[in-house]
């Protein structure tokens, strides 16, 4: 049962509640892959040391470390802040730190009073209620630096089918879905990781329902390309998916890494 948020015990007053601490090298590296190469993430990370939060980062600090590595080929000199409520996974990940380029402090969705320009928060929101996640969307957007960016989504324990989206000041902008093509029977395999946003409305008459309905339709279709194997199928896939008039945003070079990228518009849950 999912419980609602609350203000932890102790003097950071940690807004949120722990996750279950699940974490795996390489788990984020496909929401990596996608922050180095957006244009938007690489425009907000420019600048003298951008700091960047990661809130949630679990029982170990590596996908905190993995992802400071990474958004170093953007800017050499970001600043990652890994975030998590509970003080004794702060404490193990303090031997990774090296202050001031990374670091590791007790906090949630108040984001221990800093104002990140990029903040990801990845399978945080799993634990509660979709109306909860809207608060939480809120809340987290409200602490960003001036023209801060969000990233927020979920993922299986080993990275290979994410979902996540893209909100700034306001509100969500880009939906994106990405996978390991060879890891689907059918796209709509992907369901079960939609964000807590989404998730209750992969039910007809949603729009993310039509979609992953749309992709399955197109899967099946790209059957012939199966021989050339799952990639080639993914791309054939959501070449369809815009030549049916779904507004693709990305190309087939992101397609090819098992992704597609979408307004936000598109997936929007009716009223």
């Amino acid at each position: 049962m999912a419980r609602t948020p609350r203000l932890a015990a102790g003097r950071a007053r940690a807004l949120g509640v722990p996750t279950r601490g699940t974490t795996n090298p390489n788990r984020l590296r496909r929401v990596d892959r996608w922050l180095t190469a957006t244009p938007a993430i690489r425009a907000a990370l420019t600048g003298d040391a951008p700091l960047v939060v990661d809130l949630g980062y679990g029982a170990t600090p590596v996908t905190t470390v993995e992802m400071a590595t990474r958004l170093r080929t953007v800017n050499p000199i970001v600043r990652v802040l890994g975030l998590e409520i509970d003080p004794e996974r702060v404490a193990a990940a303090k031997p990774s730190a090296d202050p001031p380029a990374l670091d590791f402090r007790r906090g949630g969705f108040e984001l221990a009073g800093t104002r990140p320009i990029l903040l990801r928060a990845f399978n945080v929101l799993r634990q509660y209620t979709e109306p909860e996640a809207w608060k939480s969307w809120d809340t987290m957007r409200s602490r960003l630096a001036p023209n801060g960016l969000l990233v927020e989504g979920t993922c299986d324990e080993i990275g290979r089918r994410c979902c996540w989206v893209l909100l700034d000041e306001e509100g969500p902008r880009t939906f994106t879905l990405s996978c390991l093509p060879v890891d689907l029977d059918r796209p709509s395999d992907l369901a079960e990781r939609l964000p807590k946003t989404l998730i209750h409305r992969n039910v007809p008459g949603e729009p993310v329902h039509a979609l992953l309905q749309a992709m399955d339709t197109g899967w099946a279709t790209a059957a012939p390309f199966a021989p050339f194997g799952p990639r080639a199928r993914w791309v054939e896939t959501i070449r369809l998916l815009a030549a049916d008039g779904w507004p693709v945003l990305d190309t087939r070079r992101r397609w090819r890494l098992g992704e597609v990228t979408l307004p936000w518009s598109a997936v929007a849950p009716q009223l």
